[in-house]
């Protein structure tokens, strides 16, 4: 059967037209922040990538449908959709099958982008590993899709509230280049720096581009993972966030907080200990990968 694609008509237009595309993906919208908080957001990381020469497709489901961009409306309602299913690969075509609303993580924004041909996807942290990942196996979908869906995923790091060495780890198993745009250190989500080195470094939108291109010409499977660090003026340094997240995993384990839920749950406590930085860090990392993901985007579509 042929996906149940739906192109809203800015999308609809930069299709025809051959112009650069960035997917954005909708789980920040409806997990990772209250509103309105993440409708400015949204609307804001949209802004940015038009700013900066391309078109923005944030990715969600309604209504059957996979959506590759949203309306004004459609963007507000969702944002005020607290049922919401959080979709990953295993859920996506059940969710699609009963008509169900539903947010997409990273993989599953990485899946539909694929089918929408858009090669390059803006994000803010991927998922990864989490504490005692080794005891739980709680290790997020997203590290797979990476090494199976050819997309470009820009990012400020894994989420500082997983288990970054083993978070990289897994990466390297499964062949996904980490790049650090401008940078010899994984990010550290709200932090510039963590203490665990990138294999590999690129300079450039271009060079990120030109290696997009490479990976395909070569049959690789899998996309690329672009490690973009927070701006400067915006982050919150990883000796402050260190007790407050040892606190947000400590709290979630007390309370049982497992799965899907535990993400959603850490960001909203480290959102409350540090009365709010983090969230305004977040938003800053989000603008920031939004920006280069243009500038990928609009490599990839240079003659």
């Amino acid at each position: 059967m042929t996906p149940p694609l739906k192109f809203s008509a800015e999308v609809a237009a930069a299709r025809a037209g051959g112009q650069p595309l960035v997917a954005l993906e909708s789980t920040i919208i409806t997990h990772g922040m209250p509103h309105p908080h993440n409708l400015q957001t949204a609307q804001g990381a949209e802004q940015t990538i038009r700013d900066a020469g391309a078109v923005p497709a944030t990715i969600a489901i309604m209504g059957g449908h996979i959506h590759a961009g949203l309306s004004a409306s459609e963007l507000e309602a969702l944002a005020q959709t607290p049922d919401a299913m959080k979709l990953s690969r295993a859920d996506l075509a059940v969710a699609l099958a009963s008509g169900k609303t539903g947010a997409t993580t990273v993989a599953a924004t990485m899946i539909c982008a694929n089918l929408a041909g858009i090669e390059v996807f803006a994000t803010g942290g991927i998922g990864g590993v989490h504490r005692g990942g080794e005891l739980s196996f709680d290790i997020s979908a997203d590290l797979q899709e990476l090494a199976k869906t050819p997309v470009t995923v820009v990012c400020a790091g894994a989420k500082a509230i997983l288990d970054l060495p083993k978070t990289l780890e897994v990466l390297e198993t499964l062949g996904v280049p980490v790049i650090g745009y401008q940078t010899d250190t994984l990010p550290g989500f709200w932090s510039r720096q963590s203490p665990h080195a990138v294999p590999l470094r690129m300079e450039s939108a271009a060079e990120i581009a030109n290696a997009h291109r490479m990976r395909a010409g070569l049959g690789l499977a899998g996309g690329q993972l672009v490690a973009n660090p927070i701006p400067a003026d915006a982050e919150l340094s990883a000796d402050y966030l260190a007790p407050v997240i040892a606190q947000a995993v400590g709290e979630a384990e007390a309370g049982g907080i497992a799965a899907k839920e535990v993400t959603p749950f850490l960001l909203d406590r480290i959102y409350r200990l540090t009365d709010g930085q983090s969230l305004i860090s977040n938003i800053a990392l989000v603008h920031n990968n939004a920006r280069l993901a243009a500038e990928i985007a609009r490599a990839l579509n240079a003659p």
